[in-house]
């Protein structure tokens, strides 16, 4: 819940969230944001509802929920008490959409480190070793671990990035 009790103009949400006065008001225009409130000069006035909602709306986007699937989310929302469970829904597949990324991430990041530490490795190594070749060229030896099998990681796992996973 926000710890600000009192309505705020669009330049202060703004800078609150972190975004442009225009985002606020595309957010709106796209059904992101529900109308809200005004002072009799028309000026836009958020509430801390309003506030705690776009923070949400951030985290959505942060963790790469399309436009499209906010908007969706926001629509469901004005429908009130009788869409909660299509809410759910929704943050449940894009949780495990998110995860399934995280998990890739980590794997990418794990063939990462491997190389590192590889690297690392090839610099200990006496000079002589590969003074007159790169790391990465096979050497025509048969060593335990060949360079190849070190960068099998670095080459077999491939992951593909689809709108369905929530990417965009």
């Amino acid at each position: 819940m926000s710890n600000i009790s009192k309505a705020l103009t669009i330049g202060q949400v703004a800078e609150t969230i972190g975004v442009s006065t225009h985002t606020l008001r595309y957010y709106e225009q796209a059904g992101l944001i529900r109308a809200v409130g005004r002072t009799a000069a028309g000026h836009r006035l958020y509430s801390p509802a309003d506030l705690d909602w776009l923070r949400f709306v951030m985290r959505l986007k942060a963790t790469g929920m399309p436009i499209a699937g906010m908007q969706a989310f926001a629509a469901l929302r004005a429908q009130g008490q009788p869409s909660v469970g299509a809410r759910r829904d929704v943050l449940v597949a894009h949780r495990d959409a998110v995860l399934a990324r995280i998990a890739g991430l980590q794997l990418n990041l794990g063939a990462i480190v491997d190389k590192i530490a590889h690297y690392e490795a090839a610099e200990r190594a006496p000079a002589a070793d590969h003074s007159t070749r790169q790391i990465d060229e096979p050497t025509g030896e048969t060593p335990t671990h060949s360079h190849q099998e070190k960068d099998s990681s670095w080459i077999t796992h491939t992951t593909t990035a689809t709108p369905e996973a929530g990417t965009n």
